[in-house]
């Protein structure tokens, strides 16, 4: 991605809302295309993008490792993820 597109990274001066746009609307995820095919398969953490900021940024080894276990079982969706994220930012 290009340095000078301000949605290409999250910045340590972006504003909260700004950080929360970004991770929703620019986030990569690993989930699946509807909530009945992601419950039945789960998502790719290897693949998603709010996932691996979790793996750096959450300080937690047992909740991020919960939570991974849950997501890739499809007992939670990508928003969940994203606004986990969004809070540990």
């Amino acid at each position: 991605m290009s340095a000078s597109d301000p949605n290409s990274a999250i910045f340590m001066n972006d504003r909260p809302d700004e950080i929360k746009k970004k991770i929703n609307k620019y986030a990569f995820s690993g989930g699946k295309d509807s909530a009945e095919e992601h419950r039945k398969y789960g998502a790719n953490i290897e693949i998603d993008v709010p996932y691996q900021y979790l793996k750096f940024f959450m300080d937690d080894d047992a909740k991020l490792e919960e939570i991974g276990q849950k997501y890739s079982k499809g007992e939670m969706l990508t928003g969940e993820i994203k606004a986990i994220l969004i809070e540990v930012l």
